[in-house]
């Protein structure tokens, strides 16, 4: 990992600053720096400059800037016709950061046809600790008293940066993200990577230096 062209920082390290997002690999696309550590300063100032941790069990901390980056504008989320019946039919109910943990550890539980998991302990834990300071956030799906379904990330102002989604029935996770793009808390919600299922619902890609210009204006919006 050391014979990567990117800095390698100590995990002692606190106090040396990312580098420019522009001075990102081409392949693979977006990584930017590895080591440091996810004290929750560090990964906070991260996200407010348009950089995420992504990384396997084992790897040292990998911190990620990808270029072109897919996002949601709110207003623009396609709901399927199908997906509104679902809806309207009210079977499941959603909740806002009543169970965030819970939905982190689900989110990290291997999905079929991978055999591991990027959402290690340590990944758990400082989401965990960014939620206690009002900067993580969980929309959860409940059937009865059971969680089926939901998505979590990270509140930058006026921006939502989601990390990860989950569904234990149909389309929960779909109405996790319905509910999170209604709450009109946000303008911007970022998906980091295109996914099928997200450029079915709307998402859409968009250059990083625009990603970057419209962050730094949501960051100093109100929430």
């Amino acid at each position: 990992m050391t014979g990567l062209p990117i800095p390698f920082l100590s995990d002692t390290d606190d106090t040396t600053p990312f580098p420019s997002v522009e001075t990102a690999m081409t392949d693979p696309n977006g990584l930017l720096m590895a080591g440091a550590n996810l004290k929750p300063e560090r990964v906070l100032s991260a996200y407010q400059q348009g950089i995420f941790p992504w990384y396997s069990e084992g790897e040292p901390i990998l911190w990620w800037s990808p270029n072109p980056r897919c996002i949601i504008w709110p207003e623009q989320l396609k709901i399927s016709r199908s997906l509104r019946k679902v809806i309207k039919q009210q079977n499941v109910q959603v909740s806002h950061n009543q169970a965030f943990r819970s939905v982190v550890e689900a989110c990290s539980e291997p999905r079929e046809g991978s055999e591991g998991t990027w959402i290690t302990t340590d990944m758990i834990n400082a989401y965990c600790a960014l939620a206690r300071l009002g900067y993580a956030e969980s929309i959860e799906i409940w059937e009865e008293d059971n969680l089926v379904g939901g998505l979590y990330g990270i509140v930058v102002g006026r921006a939502f940066v989601g990390e990860s989604m989950f569904s234990r029935r149909s389309n929960a996770s779909k109405i996790a993200l319905v509910a999170l793009a209604g709450s009109e808390r946000f303008d911007m919600i970022d998906c980091q990577l295109p996914t099928e299922h997200l450029l079915s619902m709307g998402a859409v890609c968009i250059d990083r230096a625009d990603y970057i210009k419209a962050l730094t204006i949501l960051a100093r919006a109100n929430g």
